[in-house]
């Protein structure tokens, strides 16, 4: 150690005397870089000059305040709270909100989980017992969630097959919500389409489905069979699909037959001559454990049977989506004028939700973000230090990236199930890819005399990695974790499809309403956040790094 101690002295006095002249920037070269290395070491901030010890206690507290957030997300509601949930269109969810509402005023707790996704969701989290109860239709059930198993035609065959998965159902509510086709009513008379047969004399028009009915047993793929369809189809959003077809961009679309939407745009409304689709009644599915937890809310569910006929269905809708009133009120007053009841809506202001979604928003950016840097940065120092075990990492890494967030948050709900855990989990994956390829390159690029020099003054591996690696990399890697940010923040979105809140619920409900301020209402906040949190970084990253080695 003290000849070491000796060897710098030499060098720092060597380069101190060769300095003055130019012969320092050639023959002198290496003493200099490592005497710029012992020059920058001091003045490093704490957090570089760190210990493995330390470093681990760190880590280890991190983690530890990762699972402590998370644990009461992922706790189990009350014996007493029914969870309702539902689908991710105006319909679906004035229906979940009826039955919240006929729930909460039997005494229970009724949380209602509102546009959580399709139907695959819906019954997955039914089976798990992440939700209660949700709104379905029996022409989903026999023809997609059930579409393996041989049921007749009777409702009670129906209902064995459900009670075989741990779950009941209630009578029809009192419409037939089914399948049809729609044009444009003047367009359709100038084309003498009056049938879903009478397309094929049109190969030209331009098909727009709805993704759900693209891939259904019962939907294009079987219609197209079934009526030897020559045209092709694109799968569209189901709202957007109307203004498309309004606008001219398309000439068919697929339509629920209580949609508010068909007499609003003046839609002919096809005849299904062949009979192709089943019949969509609506009803409501429960877990059967119900019975002995909370036998009321079978009951209070069971008041809606037969109780809403469709032209009573399509109403509501459209006083939802085309008069722009909140789900909750129209449900809260159908069923106070249908049973005579007072229950109240849940409504809340603009600025009640929004503290509401940017809390929901922050903690999944914040413990997506947090393990991504946790787990992120350690790989991209083993891809970079370990060449057998490098190309495998990035290659993982790289890999998970190329998967769609929608696809991958998908992916996380079966096993995971539904709120922040599987969000975070599907982020945290998101987010790998910035970080540890920006760490792996930043340690890769360093210039090869400053790692000779750091070798030269007898620095362990570890000590050169942490005193004079990491801090000569740090600028790449905080790029990394800023590009990490703009990425998080933007897919985070998305987990309100999965019920985690956020900014994605208003910029959903806007979407589905057509309805641009409350559209705004998520994706302003979210860019906001988003610089703030870039400025945040930015301010972290001067405070971190030597005045030498900032932009």
């Amino acid at each position: 150690m003290g000849r070491n101690r000796k060897r710098m002295d030499a060098w720092k006095q060597g380069c101190s005397e060769k300095s003055t002249t130019p012969s320092c920037l050639h023959a002198s070269r290496r003493p200099c870089l490592q005497s710029s290395i012992l020059a920058l070491l001091p003045s490093l901030p704490s957090p570089f000059r760190i210990r493995l010890s330390p470093l681990a206690s760190r880590l280890s507290t991190l983690v530890l305040l990762t699972a402590l957030l998370t644990i009461p997300v992922q706790g189990q509601d009350s014996d007493s709270t029914v969870t309702v949930g539902s689908k991710t269109f105006t319909e679906n969810v004035l229906l979940g909100w009826m039955g919240t509402h006929l729930l909460r005023a039997n005494g229970l707790a009724a949380p209602h989980r509102a546009e959580l996704g399709g139907s695959r969701f819906l019954w997955e989290a039914l089976v798990r017992g992440d939700i209660d109860a949700y709104p379905e239709y029996t022409g989903t059930l026999r023809q997609e969630i059930l579409a393996n198993r041989s049921i007749a035609t009777s409702p009670d065959s129906l209902r064995a097959v459900l009670a075989a998965y741990g779950v009941g159902m209630t009578a029809p509510l009192g419409f037939n919500n089914t399948y049809a086709l729609g044009m444009r009513a003047d367009h359709a008379d100038s084309l003498g389409i009056e049938t879903i047969g009478d397309l094929r004399e049109h190969p030209n028009l331009q098909l727009g489905f709805s993704n759900e009915f693209m891939d259904r047993s019962d939907g294009w793929p079987s219609l197209k069979r079934a009526y030897n369809l020559p045209q092709t189809a694109r799968g569209v959003d189901h709202d957007i699909a109307y203004r498309g077809l309004n606008n001219g961009q398309l000439d068919v679309i697929d339509l629920y037959s209580t949609d508010a939407e068909i007499e609003r745009y003046d839609l002919r409304v096809l005849e299904d001559t062949k009979e192709h689709f089943p019949a969509y009644e609506a009803i409501f599915l429960y877990r059967r454990d119900l019975r002995t937890r909370a036998p009321a809310a079978i009951s209070a569910l069971k008041r809606l049977e037969g109780q809403i006929p469709a032209d009573t269905m399509q109403a509501l809708n459209a006083r939802s989506k085309i008069d722009q009133v909140d789900e909750s009120t129209v449900a809260a007053d159908f069923v106070n004028r249908t049973f005579g009841l007072a229950t109240t809506a849940d409504t809340n202001t603009r600025w009640e939700r929004l503290r509401r979604y940017t809390a929901d928003h922050l903690v999944l950016v914040g413990l997506s973000l947090g393990l991504a840097v946790l787990f992120g940065i350690p790989l991209g120092i083993i891809a970079a230090k370990r060449r057998i075990l490098g190309p495998g990492i990035l290659g993982i890494v790289g890999l998970i990236y190329t998967i769609p967030a929608l696809a991958l948050l998908a992916m996380m709900v079966p096993p995971l199930g539904l709120g922040r855990v599987p969000a975070v989990t599907a982020l945290f994956l998101y987010s790998l890819l910035p970080i540890v390829w920006t760490t792996y390159t930043g340690l890769k690029d360093l210039s090869p005399p400053l790692l000779e020099s750091a070798e030269a003054l007898g620095l362990s591996p570890s000590a050169k990695l942490w005193r004079v690696e990491i801090p000569l990399a740090a600028r790449s890697i905080l790029a990394g974790v800023k590009i990490a940010i703009v990425i998080n923040i933007g897919a985070a979105t998305l987990g309100a499809l999965i019920g985690a809140g956020g900014y994605g619920q208003p910029i959903l409900t806007g979407i589905r309403r057509a309805n641009l301020a409350l559209i705004l209402e998520g994706t302003v906040p979210a860019g906001l956040l988003t610089i703030l949190a870039l400025a945040l970084f930015e301010g972290l990253e001067r405070s971190l790094l030597p005045r030498s080695m900032r932009s």
